[in-house]
């Protein structure tokens, strides 16, 4: 899942969206129940359950900017894209009840003698929008793009759709605990704090920000758009939503693919701390990187000297705050925020997200030494995202996801006891992955998560070194979907592949199973 990520502010569908990602295999899909009319949706099943006028309700296609500011909506309108929303019931238990709406954009099939069908979209999260990714997928999709209708779209309380901001303080309250256990008592007091306030400005919708109700969105997505099927693809966080799919909804799915999987038996709240050597990896190899270019960066000739210039700033920072930055952008970082900060640095293996976390490196020990220096407009950026209420919604809306999938623990001395006990082998990451989150005091999920009980057969991508939804969580889906096949990247230590990383070996062989539909008769390798 992306929500380590959404601190990097990105605009790429697999740069987008950090904090967290019993199943028992079975049968097929054998027992999908037969599917009505020219029927987008199960034979009684809708009008039985009182979804009927969900299902059938035409939309209303037109500009997709919504204001002269619109930027977005602007470039989606140059690219001819189309907007609506689809109207879908807040509780889908209370279908006559409350609605709200869902935004989706669609970018046509061009071949329309080809036609091979919809696919729709999803960049992860949870709490990443896609309205604006159906031009991007297109050309990652090459030739075979112009016989697809791309829907991109906005889960229920993200982006454009009826969006949910509980007006924190800060974007997203996921920091270490620090050196030691004051720092830990702040975020504890943090944490209950966002989540008090998230039930005193939205208690009504809470309990239905759910993945299982984004997966029901989706299907009324499925039959508004007339489709009796539906393809998908779904990054990180997003290969969660595609297996609940998936699972809620047998037979009515083409081709699936998941790329950065999860392990559903592993998501929740906690998901990054079965992360942490991976991360450890990946912070070690752009530490090689950095000692390469020490005329540049100033961080040490080695990796060993990098890891120390590291360890310099930690034990600065945890005695007092240090001050980057110049008027009028000025920020004080402790050791509760920059270990977040590498983590989210090492989430991608390419020159320019090296460099970039290479220039924050630079900065924060150039600090220690009370040297100030201008930040670049993305390193503010992203600070001004991580430690202001600048991206309140997106925090909101992802906490309010995740914490309503799956319950945390609720004893704040547990979470301590992990960070201890971890601190000794991962004194950087460990701390922070077995933080305390609003996760422990948010209210029970009303339902229990999703199972594996249908056999899927999607294509999962992963690269081996993928520091946020692991290659072991890849591996483990697949296990679980006997039908499914393992596309791997080796070698890269880089979360989501398809479109974003560059690898023509990745890309060719899933446009190759988007145009034909046919997986791969076994699991294939490709190399960096």
């Amino acid at each position: 899942m992306r929500y380590a990520e959404k601190i990097r502010m990105p605009h790429s569908p697999a740069a987008r969206s950090a904090a967290a990602a019993g199943l028992a295999l079975a049968v097929g899909l054998t027992a999908t129940p037969a599917l009505a009319t020219p029927a987008t949706r199960t034979a009684g099943t809708a009008a039985q359950s009182g979804l009927d006028r969900y299902y059938d309700q035409r939309l209303s296609w037109g500009t997709c900017a919504q204001s002269p500011d619109d930027t977005t909506g602007r470039d989606l309108d140059a690219a001819g894209v189309q907007c609506a929303n689809v109207t879908v019931p807040l509780d889908y238990a209370a279908p006559r009840g409350r609605t709200i709406t869902v935004a989706v954009s669609r970018l046509k099939a061009t071949d329309t003698r080809h036609r091979i069908g919809a696919i729709l979209l999803n960049n992860g999260g949870p709490g990443g929008t896609a309205v604006e990714s159906p031009p991007v997928i297109r050309t990652a999709m090459k030739k075979v793009g112009a016989r697809y209708d791309i829907v991109g779209f906005d889960p229920r309380f993200v982006g454009r759709s009826t969006p949910l901001d509980c007006g924190w303080p800060v974007s997203f309250p996921w920091f270490s605990a620090g050196a030691g256990r004051a720092g830990f008592d702040r975020h504890v007091a943090l944490s209950k704090s966002l989540a008090a306030k998230c039930r005193a400005t939205n208690a009504s919708v809470l309990p239905h920000v759910t993945t299982r109700n984004t997966a029901r969105d989706m299907d009324v997505i499925r039959g508004a758009l007339g489709e009796r099927k539906i393809s998908y693809l779904g990054y990180s966080y997003g290969t969660y939503l595609g297996t609940v799919y998936t699972q809620m909804f047998p037979g009515r799915y083409d081709r699936v693919v998941l790329d950065g999987a999860i392990d559903p038996r592993a998501y929740g709240p906690r998901l990054l701390k079965d992360a942490v050597r991976e991360n450890e990896q990946a912070l070690s190899a752009w530490a090689v990187w950095a000692a390469g270019r020490h005329t540049t960066y100033g961080l040490g000739r080695t990796r060993t000297a990098v890891l120390a210039t590291i360890d310099r700033v930690m034990a600065k920072a945890a005695r007092g705050p240090l001050t980057v930055g110049t008027a009028p952008d000025i920020f004080r970082l402790d050791d509760t925020h920059i270990p977040t900060l590498l983590f989210m640095g090492v989430a991608d293996d390419t020159d320019a997200s090296r460099a970039f976390l290479a220039e924050q490196v630079s900065v924060l020990s150039k600090a220690t030494k009370n040297q100030q220096s201008a930040l670049s407009p993305k390193f503010t950026e992203q600070l001004r995202f991580a430690l202001t209420g600048e991206g309140s919604a997106s925090g909101s809306a992802q906490m309010a996801i995740i914490c309503g999938d799956v319950p945390a623990p609720r004893n704040p001395e547990l979470y301590w006891r992990d960070i201890e006990r971890a601190r000794a082998a991962h004194p950087l990451f460990g701390p922070l992955t077995e933080n305390i989150g609003p996760c422990a005091f948010w209210n029970a999920p009303r339902e229990n998560p999703t199972r594996i009980r249908h056999d899927a057969p999607a294509l999962i991508v992963a690269a081996t070194g993928d520091p946020r939804t692991t290659y072991r969580g890849s591996v483990a889906l697949h296990d679980q979907l006997p039908s499914s096949r393992l596309l791997t990247l080796k070698g890269a230590n880089r979360h989501a592949l398809y479109g974003e990383y560059g690898n023509a070996c990745v890309d060719g062989k899933v446009n190759r199973y988007l145009e034909t539909g046919r997986l791969p008769g076994k699991d294939e390798v490709c190399g960096k």
